[in-house]
């Protein structure tokens, strides 16, 4: 089999593969979206963090999103995180069973937490250590020491000390204008600080995307592809490197295929995108011509009512309970997508004791349920048997493909060996990189996976049995 890529810039790679039989004559052409090495990396590594961290958690009061995007906050120096340890929010992270972690350098204040030379409304302008302290230094250095990829969030449409609403800068005077031109070139330039001083980064994160360079948008992605060029991309008008899942519940519904018809998520043609409730970006697209992987992102502080992506006074009760975070990574990383959960730093610059005692339960509970098969075995073929050694209880089925090669699966249907004959426990569409499958309590010598419908031959990189009490 030779297998030829071709590349179009970042956004996607399109895959033609040949097969040939023994006198070289060509029996099959595919032509599938890939994922790029980067997007792999993205795939396996199945759950991260988003740490959120700006001037308003020292405020002393509960977040309130819709005015602190308009309402400057009143004095820089309330940021004054005591026993700040960038170490410590790692560990947790590392504990949770996360393989990457996104700080906010800058958020909706438009406070940036690092040095900036362009931003003056940083680091630099506090008491705080003398304004010497760059915590998206701390942070990315605390990534390399405990083996976590390191990413940066930019948050660039809102900035409530500049002014910024949405991008834009309100009014139509020439002042108004020459602001806003000033602010495209400020952003740009912080773009160029965070992706040239702190060596290579997994992931440079647009909240809200960075919008139309055309239109208010700083042009941020010629900065990102120079000097970042493995750097993920999320995203703007012209690319994104995965997808938000359509919802801030940790979860994708089913099937959640890793293909899209557009090289961008929701920056344009939101007609289409934002439709049925959001099922173009919740489901993907199957017929898809670029690799466009989903993410499910939900804040730890999200239950009961409650939606924190920040820290805010007394509100340990709203800590997600275990069951529904293992919900959560069932209906995320179970169904093909991506989980990031969102953690909060207190004041004194810490993880809260609550939210790592949740996390590490996660990680713990996560590992036992998955770390050791009863059974596994891989092929290419459109049936595989998955011999068990003795009569052993199932209630779990685990499958994945070898994404490298596409997602190729189409239809797929688990049967067991019961009472001499196969019979029906499952069935499914989308696989993709990891897809758990709960099934009724059975009891059988071997297990097998049939591929009904494919686009070529299938590869499938993983089919395990587990049981989980």
């Amino acid at each position: 089999m030779i297998s030829i890529k071709k590349s179009i810039g970042k956004i996607y790679v399109i895959g033609i593969i040949l097969s040939f039989t023994a006198d070289m004559q060509a029996q099959e052409v595919l032509q599938i979206p890939l994922p790029s090495p980067e997007q792999l990396v993205w795939h396996e590594a199945e759950l991260g963090v988003l740490v959120s961290y700006d001037l308003h958690v020292f405020d002393g009061k509960k977040y309130n999103q819709q005015q602190n995007r308009i309402t400057p906050i009143p004095d820089i120096n309330i940021f004054n995180p005591e026993q700040l340890d960038t170490d410590q929010w790692i560990r947790t992270a590392k504990a949770a069973g996360a393989k990457f972690a996104v700080l906010t350098a800058t958020h909706e204040t438009g406070f940036a937490l690092y040095q900036s030379d362009v931003n003056p409304y940083c680091m630099k302008a506090l008491k705080y250590r003398e304004g010497k302290a760059d915590i998206v230094e701390d942070f990315v250095n605390s990534c390399r020491k405990y083996d976590i990829l390191p990413c940066i969030y930019v948050g660039i449409r809102w900035n409530s000390f500049l002014g910024v609403h949405d991008f834009r800068i309100e009014g139509e005077s020439q002042f108004v204008k020459n602001r806003q031109i000033a602010y495209k070139k400020m952003c740009e330039g912080m773009v160029e600080e965070l992706c040239t001083r702190y060596g290579e980064l997994f992931m440079i994160w647009f909240d809200g995307g960075a919008d139309d360079p055309s239109e208010y948008g700083a042009d941020v992605l010629p900065i990102v592809q120079k000097y970042q060029p493995k750097c993920l991309f999320y995203h703007n008008s012209q690319r994104a490197d995965f997808r938000w899942g359509g919802s801030e519940t940790g979860t994708v519904p089913y099937p959640c295929w890793s293909t899209y018809p557009f090289p961008y998520s929701h920056s344009t043609n939101k007609d289409v995108v934002f439709a049925d409730n959001f099922k173009l970006l919740k489901h993907g697209d199957n017929n898809g011509n670029y690799w466009m992987p989903a993410m499910s992102d939900a804040p730890l502080r999200g239950y009961n009512g409650r939606h924190e992506w920040f820290w805010e006074p007394g509100d340990e009760a709203h800590i997600q309970p275990l069951e529904i975070l293992l919900d959560m990574y069932y209906k995320s990383v179970g169904r093909n997508s991506t989980l990031i959960l969102g953690l909060t730093p207190n004041p004194a610059g810490l993880m809260p004791e609550a939210d790592k005692k949740r996390l590490a339960e996660l990680g713990i509970e996560t590992h036992r349920r998955f770390y050791k098969p009863i059974n596994t075995t891989n092929g290419q073929d459109t049936k595989l048997v998955l011999k068990i050694k003795k009569d052993t209880k199932i209630n779990h089925i685990v499958l994945k493909e070898e994404i490298s090669k596409g997602e190729r699966v189409r239809l797929y249907i688990i049967e067991a060996f019961i009472n001499s004959k196969w019979q029906e426990v499952a069935r499914g569409e989308c696989i993709g990189q990891k897809r758990i499958q709960k099934i009724e309590v059975i009891e059988t010598l071997k297990i097998r996976l049939r591929i009904p419908s494919s686009i070529g031959d299938p590869h499938i990189k993983e089919f395990s049995a587990y049981w989980i009490e």
